[in-house]
Parts: structure tokens; sequence; C-alpha cells
């Protein structure tokens, strides 16, 4: 074979290489290059805590995590001891208050200023009783056995109790002077500001038996049986499964035009199964969100978007936390 001949080769051969990889370069462009973006997101439920306006102690939990719950559905019982004698102290003062304006609307006669005294001697009984275990309770705070919140306690429920000894006392000098009409209508307003501290207290103690405010499943519940809990601290929480949505992170340049209204199909991987969903919230998520730096090739950043889309056409099982796939917004 010529020299001729065999340049001719190696040069053909060098052109089939090249033309090979120019075919397989212009295949990758037009499959590889136009893949779609996957979009991952989440669903998402509604939740709400169930909560108590005062410190108590859990009683008893009436459901367990996982149950379904109903509107008007018993969650827990809780206690709140002070709260009970509250009750019989506010009970107690209306009952003297109302007896006492009948004393006035009825005049000063012999048996009413009797009545009154006898009321009197009553509330100075209660007083000294209460300030007896004041004295206790400061005694063993002194001495570390007690609390600080218990002594309190005693203190409040000492000077409500010389508060009480002293309208009384007032009460039973009207008694004995007699009232005018002035004084009498004073009287009645007490009596119905007695009244309300009782309806006051009543509405609290509905706060012992929790609820369900809405239809739900359990998903959480936080204390046990026999602990306290504190003012406002969550005893469990409550997921509206009803309120379903999805979650995604998506960044601006995979938006395409995308907004409030439009719908799009997502994929869920736990059933093989495709949704149409809804859009209803589009939020900038910040700076501190996830972005894409191209200013190096002289070009912009891409901010990240939290998308939020209902199910059009939800299916039976779909939970939070799953996953949803989207290949494209748009579609």
């Amino acid at each position: 074979m010529s020299a001729k001949s065999q340049h001719q080769n190696v040069l053909l051969a060098v052109l089939g290489f090249s033309i090979a990889v120019l075919i397989v370069a212009l295949i990758g462009f037009f499959t590889l290059g136009k893949t779609d973006e996957i979009i991952q997101g989440e669903v998402e439920v509604g939740e709400y805590r169930v909560s108590c306006k005062l410190p108590a102690r859990v009683e008893e939990i009436r459901v367990k995590e996982g149950d379904y719950v109903h509107k008007g559905d018993t969650l827990a019982i809780l206690e709140i001891p002070e709260m009970n004698a509250q009750e019989k102290v506010a009970q107690s003062t209306e009952a003297a208050t109302q007896a006492l304006s009948d004393l006035t609307d009825e005049g000063t006669r012999r048996e009413a200023i009797e009545s009154a005294y006898q009321l009197v001697q009553q509330t100075k009984a209660a007083s000294d009783v209460a300030k007896k275990t004041y004295d206790r309770m400061q005694n063993l705070y002194a001495e570390g056995v007690t609390s600080q919140q218990k002594r309190d306690e005693a203190k409040a429920a000492w000077e409500v109790a010389v508060a009480h000894e002293n309208s009384m006392k007032s009460q039973y000098e009207l008694a004995k002077n007699g009232a005018r009409e002035k004084q009498k209508e004073a009287q009645r307003h007490q009596v119905n500001a007695a009244k309300n501290a009782v309806n006051v207290v009543r509405s609290v103690l509905k706060e012992t038996v929790q609820i369900a405010a809405v239809d739900g499943e359990v998903s959480d519940i936080y204390p046990k049986e026999g602990e306290l809990v504190g003012m406002g601290s969550p005893i469990m929480s409550i997921s509206i499964m009803k309120d379903m949505w999805g979650t995604f992170n998506v960044r601006e340049d995979q938006l395409k035009g995308l907004k409030i209204g439009d719908t799009f199909t997502a994929f869920s991987p736990a059933f093989n199964k495709s949704l149409k969903m809804r859009v209803y919230e589009i939020k900038d998520e910040g700076s501190y969100a996830v972005w894409k730096a191209t200013k190096s090739n002289g070009q912009y950043d891409l901010k990240t978007f939290e998308v939020k889309a209902r199910p059009i056409n939800p299916f039976d099982g779909l939970r939070p936390g799953m996953s949803l796939v989207v290949k494209n917004v748009k579609k």
C-alpha cells in the first residue's frame, strides 16, 4: 500500500470519529438537555392545639393518638381545685348579698337586723379561719416547707375574707339605720355583681372539660394523666384532615408565569397516582431561603418562592408529610 493511500485512510478514520462524536453530542443536547426539572413538595394539613386557660392537673385523657374525633367530643378532663373553692366562695357571697338585699327591701325590722348581725358573725369567723390559715402558711414558707405561691394564695383568701367581713358590717349598719332608695338600688347592683362573679367562675370551670372544636385526627398528646399543665400549655394537637394542601419550594425560573388560581398535576409516590391541584398562595421566601447565584455568568440571581396548592379532587389516604412531585407546574 502506498503512503498516499495510508494517509487517506487515516484522514477518513479521523473524519469518521469526529462525525460520531458530533452525533453523540447532538443526541445528548436534544435529549438530556430537555429533561424537565423535578419540583418536590409535601402534603400539609391545618392543625389546632387544645389548651386550658388556667394551670390544671390532667385527670383523664379520653382519646389516643390516631383517633378521629368529631366536634363536641370530650377529649380530656382537667382538675382545678382552686377554682372549685372559688366557686363556693362566689356562691356564698351571692347568697349573702341577696339576703342583705332582701333585708334592705323589707325595711329595718328587728328580725332583719338580727339576720344581718348573724351574717357579720359568720363572715368574721370565716375571716378568722382565713387569717389562721395564712399564718400557718407563712410559717411553713419561712421554714421552706411550702411554696411562695401557696403562701400567696392563703394571703389572698384571707384578704378576700376580710373584705367580705367589712362588706357585711356595712350592710349590718345599713340595716340598723334603714335604707334609702339609692341604697336599695346600690344593693341590687351588688347582687348582680355577685351573680356575675359566680357566672365567671363557672365559665372558667367549663375549661376543665376539653372538647373538640372541629372534626380532626389526634396527632400528638403531650402530658400524661396526673401531670400538671401550665396556663395556655398545649394538651394535644388535632390535625384537620379536611384542610389539606401541598407546599412546594419553586425557583422563579421554574414558575413559568404561574399565578394564583392556576392548576397543575402532581404525582404522589405513596399511591403511584396523580392529582390535580389549584394554587391559592405564592409567597417570596426571602433572601435567607434557597437561591441560585448566576451573576458569575453575567446573568441574575434566582429567588425561591413558596407555592401552596389545594387538591381539586383528593383521594383517600393522603396524609401530612407525604411527598408530591411536579415535573412542570404549567401542565
